[in-house]
């Protein structure tokens, strides 16, 4: 038995039919009928964006401030704000204003969003005093001072400095702290002011600079990011507050909550790179040391560092017997050797140099590539060398992930430093790499550091 829908369908096109065959009466002109088509609604950019994923919108908020579009929130709510960032994107690159991002289009602001990330060196890092979860521009604030109060970021000549703080405050409330903030310190010149439940956002002078601020509190501790900033610098330093301000999680839990505490001693992996004793190795790995030390050979001192690619450069003193790899030339295969010096719990409490099989997805490309399968705890620094004994670069793991802004990917949780880079950093800090032997396990040594 056919369905009424069906049976409607059925006389409606009987109907239709009979319409174009029967010929009209005599002597009646047949009227012309013009069809109009009936336009299907037009689905406005709201529309669009309410479709997407909670992680595309975020995605693409932040996008669009690191261009300098936009302004609000990076919550991944839809706004006229953010369609209104988009049509100015579209107009700056000549092309109709919609409100909605074609494919190549979104493919542009990413890029250009990256290419800006990179400029000026954006990580996000889990300050250790605090726990809290911070995006730092390390490029603009490369030098880091901290204590238990909290942290500070700065610039060389201190036209841009990033605030960590905390403190304790009975009975703390947004308004309340907002208020506070206000006025301190004295002269402070408040623009503008937002307060929410959960945090408060303040801008304005303070002196000279520019600052913002962002705080909030849980029970009676209370965090506060604060970033101040000279006026000529506004037009670059104004999308990464924004981008700061979305990145910033005081009080981080599951995913977010970073790293555990850096253990009290913590092994690692040095390559001896010249006969009077340079050793380079993984910066993260000896960081915060209060004393370093080379098994057989005694006390090293930390002389240099490379932020960007995770480099240390060690010295020890009056060694002699040292046998230097030989780190000229490059590596042709992806199929890599990566020789250090395992933890002592993963073998016994020995401390033999050893070799694991990794693969790279590429070389010679001039950035860190990604190491899989990671090696083992202890392999921080070691050196990597293809199937024709050939340097392809450092070692440097991150056993500890660190969550990124939503919709990214986590950093690799290990990571080779390019043959290139390890040279012209030990260049740049005046080391004589030349000469060497292609034996790894006799270069390599085990790399000690104690913390507080």
């Amino acid at each position: 038995m056919r369905s009424v829908l069906s049976a409607t369908l059925m006389v409606a096109a009987m109907g239709a039919a009979q319409a174009q065959t029967t010929p009209p009466a005599s002597g009646i002109k047949p009227k012309t009928v013009t069809t109009v088509p009936v336009r299907p609604a037009v689905q406005k950019p709201e529309d669009t964006a309410n479709a997407m994923t909670q992680a595309e919108r975020l995605a693409l908020q932040s996008d669009l401030a690191w261009v300098g579009e936009y302004n609000g929130a990076i919550s991944g709510d839809v706004s006229e704000r953010m369609v209104n960032a988009i049509k100015e994107f579209q107009k700056k690159r000549g092309g109709k204003p919609t409100g909605v991002l074609n494919p190549q289009e979104r493919g542009a602001l990413a890029d250009t969003a990256r290419k800006r990330q990179d400029n000026v060196g954006w990580k996000i890092v889990t300050e250790p005093a605090t726990g809290a979860r911070v995006g730092i521009p390390t490029k603009l604030v490369p030098q880091l001072t901290s204590d238990a109060s909290g942290a500070k970021w700065t610039s060389p000549t201190g036209t841009v400095q990033v605030l960590l703080t905390r403190r304790k405050e009975a009975n703390p409330a947004t308004a309340k702290l907002a208020e506070q903030e206000k006025k301190e310190p004295a002269g402070r010149s408040v623009d503008y002011t937002v307060v929410k439940p959960d945090f408060f956002v303040l801008s304005g002078m303070q002196g000279q600079k520019k600052f913002y601020l962002r705080g909030t509190f849980k029970g009676d501790e209370v965090r506060i990011l604060t970033i101040l900033y000279d006026q000529a610098v506004q037009n670059t330093v104004e999308p990464v507050v924004i981008a700061m301000s979305s990145a910033f999680t005081a009080f981080p839990s599951g995913v977010l909550a970073g790293p555990p505490p850096r253990k009290t001693v913590e092994y690692g992996t040095g390559v001896v790179v010249s006969d009077d004793g340079a050793i380079v190795t993984d910066r993260v790995a000896t960081e915060q040391c209060i004393a370093l030390t080379i098994p057989g050979y005694g006390n090293a001192d930390r002389v240099a560092e490379d932020k960007e690619h995770d480099l240390a450069l060690l010295r020890i003193y009056g060694a002699r017997g040292l046998k230097p790899l030989n780190i000229a030339g490059n590596a042709t295969q992806t199929a890599l050797d990566i020789t250090g010096i395992a933890d002592p719990q993963n073998q016994g409490g020995s401390a033999a140099a050893s070799s694991v099989k990794a693969s790279v997805a590429q070389l010679g490309g001039g950035g860190d590539a990604a190491l899989s399968p990671p090696p083992a705890l202890g392999f921080s620094g070691a050196a990597a060398l293809d199937g024709d004994g050939k340097f392809a670069g450092i070692a440097v793991l991150r056993p500890v992930l660190v969550a990124g802004p939503a919709g990214t990917t986590p950093p690799a949780q290990a990571a080779l430093v390019p043959a290139d880079t390890v040279r012209e950093f030990l260049k740049a800090h005046g080391v004589n790499a030349s000469g060497g032997s292609a034996d790894a396990k006799a270069a390599v040594v085990r790399v000690i550091c104690v913390r507080k």
